[in-house]
């Protein structure tokens, strides 16, 4: 597959995300997917990948990393890399590219563990919010899923899930970490604030 026969792939498969995923996945919608493509593209950038074809596995990897979402919430990771092994064996990619996409998409499974530089860009690609500016409206966005899902009963245990996750979380390439890490550490700071005096992160 060249880079010039993406488009029908990501336009198709970004269609039927847009359609068959829940109204209910509020985090881990198709908005989701669009900007772990655009992150992963930057961050690959900013770590000096420059063949053309890393690039393509990269952008097949953040396009498949949660169409498991399609069929299961719990274990989505591996029903993508089964979508993905599928679909691109269709149109022709070859076992070895296939198995770094699978390896690129199983490094976002938390706890993250990748294990080399492309799974580390997706999985830097994939939580880049938790040290951006819009963090606070995504934060909510997942407050709502795993509310609904009941991977949370109420705004306040949100809220201690979130601040232990930042606080054991690190990115893994050192573009992110530079970038990110710091905006990041704000957040954690002002997330203990409100929990300190009995607020929460919900936009004003």
């Amino acid at each position: 597959m060249q880079a010039t026969d993406l488009n029908p792939l990501v336009d198709r498969v970004l269609t039927e995300l847009r359609t068959g995923l829940s109204s209910h996945l509020t985090y881990h919608s198709v908005q989701h997917t669009l900007d772990v493509m655009e992150q992963a593209d930057a961050i690959a950038n900013r770590e000096g990948i420059l063949d053309a074809d890393d690039f393509l596995l990269i952008k097949l990897a953040a396009l498949y990393h949660d169409t498991g979402f399609l069929e299961v919430y719990k274990g989505h990771e591996e029903v993508s890399c089964v979508k993905a092994t599928r679909e691109l064996t269709a149109v022709g990619l070859g076992d070895a590219a296939i198995q770094r996409i699978c390896g690129m998409i199983m490094a976002t499974k938390i706890p993250q563990q990748p294990h080399y530089i492309f799974e580390q860009i997706l999985a830097d690609a994939d939580l880049d919010y938790l040290g951006r500016t819009d963090f606070f409206s995504i934060s909510n966005k997942l407050r709502t899923e795993f509310i609904h899902h009941k991977i949370v009963e109420t705004d306040a245990a949100f809220d201690m899930l979130q601040l232990r996750f930042i606080e054991s979380h690190s990115y893994f390439t050192a573009s992110s970490r530079s970038l990110r890490t710091p905006v990041k550490q704000l957040h954690y700071e002002t997330l203990l604030q409100q929990h300190s005096t009995g607020t929460n992160n919900k936009p004003l």
